[in-house]
């Protein structure tokens, strides 16, 4: 988890967000379902088959001793689910899919004291980047993401990257001078939204990572999966009310869902793009360095769409070099 700054020109920025490890963010979202009578919450199975029949999904685990029969699935199991790729006919591709390996150290010092998130554009990583966000306790989530094109064109080893970066970058080696690695360095799989993708059908919803949500540019992906999990909600609603969860009626959700995100999601492709053009990233950041407006405006880039907007208009950049923004 991350979160925004609360950006206010003549203030300095302070947080807007909490930023905790993943497995206290699920129980956390896992004891708030407990809350709520009209949910049933089943641990401890697995859904690893799933058959379409006239009145509904009947869903089974591997053996079939575990079933459930129901007349809509909201599919919210993440960036490998099986049903995205057996049903909804989603695959992963090179191009629009990040890998990442993340990994957990306590004492990495000059972390803000107010918990700002750090994302580090390095020469070694482009077009990928390498992030550092403070957890309570002293401890800090740290890790790289590249594209898998990119990774997989190189044959990059990013468990590799992630220790070289910490032991031998000019700047960040002291910062993790006295720093422990406290846990595995974990890799996984970030499904990208830079494609869009038909995430609805027959009796079906993809919600989150499950349906390609990722934003391209931050990789943030909890925001984007907490729209599509309200909306998908709101669209069941409907459907159960109508009695139809056929494709057609179910499509409305995908309307809905790329009206809310697709602008944002268009945008930061655009942005990732850059990332992979040095010269001209570069030279962005040595200007931004010099220029306090442009800096400021660079650090709100990530949660401001409108000055997303900005960043990839061919205007902004004459003005640059004009030195008028």
């Amino acid at each position: 988890m991350g979160y925004k700054p609360n950006y206010d020109k003549n203030k300095e920025a302070t947080a807007a967000g909490f930023v905790c490890k993943r497995i206290d963010f699920d129980n956390f979202l896992v004891e708030e379902m407990k809350l709520c009578n009209s949910i049933q919450l089943i641990q401890g199975q697995s859904v690893d088959k799933y058959k379409l029949g006239e009145d509904g999904y009947l869903l089974s685990n591997a053996g079939g001793d575990f079933q459930i029969k129901t007349q809509l699935v909201i599919v919210a199991n993440g960036a490998h689910s099986g049903f995205t790729k057996e049903v909804a006919n989603i695959h992963m591709e090179p191009k629009h899919y990040c890998a990442g390996v993340r990994a957990y150290y306590k004492n990495v010092s000059g972390l803000h004291k107010d918990g700002f998130i750090e994302l580090h554009f390095l020469k070694t990583l482009l077009p990928g980047y390498f992030w550092i966000f403070p957890l309570p306790n002293g401890e800090a989530n740290v890790g790289v993401g590249i594209l898998s094109d990119t990774v997989r064109k190189k044959k990059l080893n990013l468990k590799k990257m992630l220790l070289d970066t910490v032991e031998n970058d000019p700047l960040l080696k002291e910062r993790f001078k006295e720093a422990e690695l406290i846990d595995n360095i974990d890799g996984y799989g970030l499904p990208l939204g830079s494609k869009k993708r038909v995430i609805s059908g027959e009796r079906y919803m993809l919600v989150g990572d499950a349906a390609y949500l990722i934003d391209p540019f931050t990789g943030e992906g909890i925001g984007n999966a907490l729209y599509s999990g309200r909306i998908a909600a709101e669209r069941a609603v409907a459907a159960i009310a109508a009695n139809d969860f056929s494709a057609s009626f179910l499509e409305s959700y995908d309307k809905a869902i790329y009206a809310k995100l697709g602008s944002e999601l268009r945008l930061s492709t655009r942005l990732h793009k850059l990332v992979h053009k040095p010269i001209l990233f570069n030279f962005i950041l040595r200007v931004g360095m010099k220029n306090k407006q442009l800096k400021e405006l660079m650090s709100c880039m990530f949660y401001e769409i409108d000055i997303r907007k900005k960043l990839t208009s061919p205007i902004f950049y004459i003005k640059l070099l004009l030195n008028k923004v």
